[in-house]
C-alpha cells in the first residue's frame, strides 16, 4: 500500500474514536443529564471544555513533535486521550465529567495536529488530496457508527460505556502507530515560545469558556463578560507578540500565503454551522420530537453515511472544476443543506429526513476535504509544524463557537416564551441562524485565484 493510503489510514486508526467519541455524546446528552442530575443544554460543557482544552493545547504540539519526534509524540497523545476516556465513563458529577473531557482534549490537542504533520511531511503534494480523503473515511466511521451505536448503548447498558468502549481503540492505535508510523521531526528545534503559550492559550480559553457560561448563571455578575473582555486582551497582545517574535508558538505570518489565509477565515465560518449540527440535531429529535436515543441515531447516522460516499469522488471533482469553482458552489449549497435540516419534523417521511441528511453530509465532507488540500497547498516541510498548529486551533475555536452559538440561540428561544420545554421552532430557528453564518464563508472565495492550489489539485483548466 502506498504512503498517501497507508499513513493517513494509521493515523485515521486514532482518529476514529475521536470522532466516534463526540457523536455518541450528543445522541446520549440527555441520559447523561438525567443521571447527573443538571439539564441537557448545561451539559454543552462537556463538549466546550474538551474544546478549551483543545484550543490551549494545540499551538504547543507542532513545538512538542519537532522536539520529541511526531511519532513519539502521536503515541503519547493517544494513551492520554484513552485514559481520560476512562475517567469521563466513571464520572459522577457534572464536574468529573468535565473534568474527564479536559483530559481527553489534551491528548486530542496533540493527536490530530501532529497526524497532519506526519502526513505533510510524509506524502509528495501531488498526492496530497487522495491522502486526506483517505485520512477522513475511516475517521468518519466514527459519526456512522456513533449515533446509533450510542443511542443502543445509552438504552440498554449504559452511557458509561461509550467512553469505554474508547479503550480497545486507543490500544490499537498505539501498537500501529509504533509498528509502521515515521519518525519525523525537526533537525533542529526552536526554543519554546513560553511567552505565546501563555497568551495564546489563556486568551483563547478565556474567550470559549466565558461565551459557553454567558447566560447560565454559572459564574456570578458580570464574570463572563469580564473572561471574554480578558480573553480578547490576551489575544491581541499575542498578536503583538507574534508578529515581532522570531519563532512565535503560532505564526500568524502564514497569513501571507493567500491559500493558506483563505483556508483558515473561510474555513472558521463554515465550521461554526458545522460544529452546531452533531449538537442541535440529536436534541432535536430526542427533546422535541420525543424519540429515543436509538432512534434519533438510526437517522442522524445517515449524514456520516453521505460523507464516506464523496470521499472516493473528491480529488476528481478538485480536478475538474479547480478549488475556487468548487468550494464557492458547493459552500452554498452545504449551507442550504444545513438550513433544511431546521425544517424537519417528526411528520416528514424518514425517506426525505434520510435524504436531507445524506446529501448534506456528503457537501459538508467536499467541503472540508476541498478547504483542507487548499489551505496546506503552498506550505512547505519548513512550515509544516506551524501551519498544522495555527489551522487546527482555529478549527477547533469554530467548532466550539458553533456549540456555544446554537446553545444561545436555543437559550435565547426559552428566554423569549418563558418556557423551559424547547420547541421544534427553537431549532429551526437555531439551524437558520449557524446556516447564515456559515454562507459567510462563500465570500472569502470570490478574490481567490482560479488557479489556486494547483499545486495539489492536477486541475484541468477549460
Amino acid at each position: 500500500m502506498t504512503s498517501s493510503r497507508l499513513i493517513p489510514l494509521i493515523i485515521a486508526s486514532a482518529l476514529f474514536m475521536e470522532n466516534m467519541d463526540g457523536t455518541i455524546i450528543a445522541t446520549a446528552l440527555p441520559a447523561m443529564a438525567r443521571d447527573l442530575g443538571t439539564d441537557a443544554v448545561v451539559l454543552k460543557l462537556a463538549f466546550t471544555t474538551y474544546l478549551l482544552s483543545l484550543t490551549v493545547f494545540i499551538p504547543v504540539s507542532g513545538w512538542l513533535a519537532d522536539r520529541f519526534g511526531a511519532r513519539h509524540v502521536f503515541r503519547v497523545a493517544i494513551a492520554i486521550f484513552t485514559l481520560g476516556s476512562l475517567a469521563c465513563g466513571s464520572a459522577t458529577t457534572l464536574g468529573e465529567l468535565v473534568a474527564a473531557r479536559g483530559l481527553q482534549g489534551v491528548g486530542g490537542a496533540m493527536m490530530v495536529p501532529v497526524g497532519r504533520l506526519i502526513l505533510l511531511r510524509s506524502v509528495p503534494k501531488a498526492e496530497l488530496v487522495d491522502a486526506l480523503a483517505w485520512l477522513t473515511i475511516p475517521a468518519l466511521l466514527g459519526p456512522l457508527v456513533g449515533p446509533p451505536a450510542g443511542g443502543f448503548i445509552t438504552d440498554t447498558a449504559g452511557w458509561r460505556w461509550i467512553f469505554w468502549m474508547n479503550l480497545p481503540f486507543g490500544i490499537l492505535a498505539i501498537l500501529l502507530a509504533s509498528l509502521y508510523m515515521p519518525d519525523t521531526r525537526a533537525e533542529q528545534a526552536p526554543p519554546l515560545d513560553v511567552r505565546g503559550f501563555f497568551l495564546s492559550g489563556a486568551g483563547l480559553s478565556a474567550l470559549v469558556f466565558g461565551f459557553t457560561v454567558m447566560g447560565r448563571d454559572l459564574l456570578p455578575g458580570w464574570s463572563p463578560t469580564a473572561l471574554i473582555c480578558i480573553g480578547l486582551v490576551l489575544c491581541a497582545l499575542y498578536v503583538r507578540h507574534a508578529m515581532a517574535a522570531e519563532n512565535p508558538i503560532l505564526d500568524l505570518r502564514l497569513l501571507r500565503i493567500e491559500t493558506f489565509r483563505v483556508g483558515v477565515a473561510a474555513g472558521s465560518m463554515f465550521r461554526i454551522g458545522v460544529g452546531a449540527v452533531p449538537f442541535l440535531l440529536p436534541l432535536m429529535f430526542q427533546l422535541a420530537y420525543g424519540m429515543s436515543a436509538f432512534q434519533s441515531g438510526l437517522i442522524t447516522f445517515v449524514a456520516a453515511a453521505g460523507a464516506i460516499s464523496m470521499k472516493f469522488g473528491a480529488a476528481r471533482l478538485i480536478r475538474r472544476f479547480g478549488f475556487r469553482r468548487l468550494l464557492m458552489v458547493n459552500g452554498l449549497l452545504a449551507c442550504v443543506s444545513i438550513l433544511a435540516m431546521g425544517f424537519l419534523s417528526s411528520a416528514t417521511p424518514w425517506l426525505a429526513a434520510a435524504a436531507v441528511l445524506f446529501i448534506g453530509g456528503f457537501l459538508r465532507s467536499l467541503q472540508f476535504t476541498a478547504l483542507n488540500a487548499m489551505a496546506y497547498s503552498d506550505i512547505d516541510n519548513a512550515q509544516a509544524s506551524h501551519a498544522t498548529s495555527l489551522y487546527t486551533v482555529v478549527q477547533q475555536l469554530s467548532l466550539s463557537m458553533g456549540v456555544v452559538l446554537a446553545a444561545f440561540v436555543l437559550e435565547g428561544a426559552q428566554w423569549w416564551r418563558a418556557d423551559e420545554t424547547l420547541t421544534g421552532a427553537d431549532f429551526t430557528i437555531a439551524f437558520c441562524v449557524v446556516a447564515a453564518v456559515s454562507a459567510m464563508s462563500v465570500l472569502q472565495f470570490i478574490t481567490l485565484s482560479p488557479r489556486a492550489g494547483e499545486a495539489v489539485s492536477g486541475m484541468k483548466n477549460d
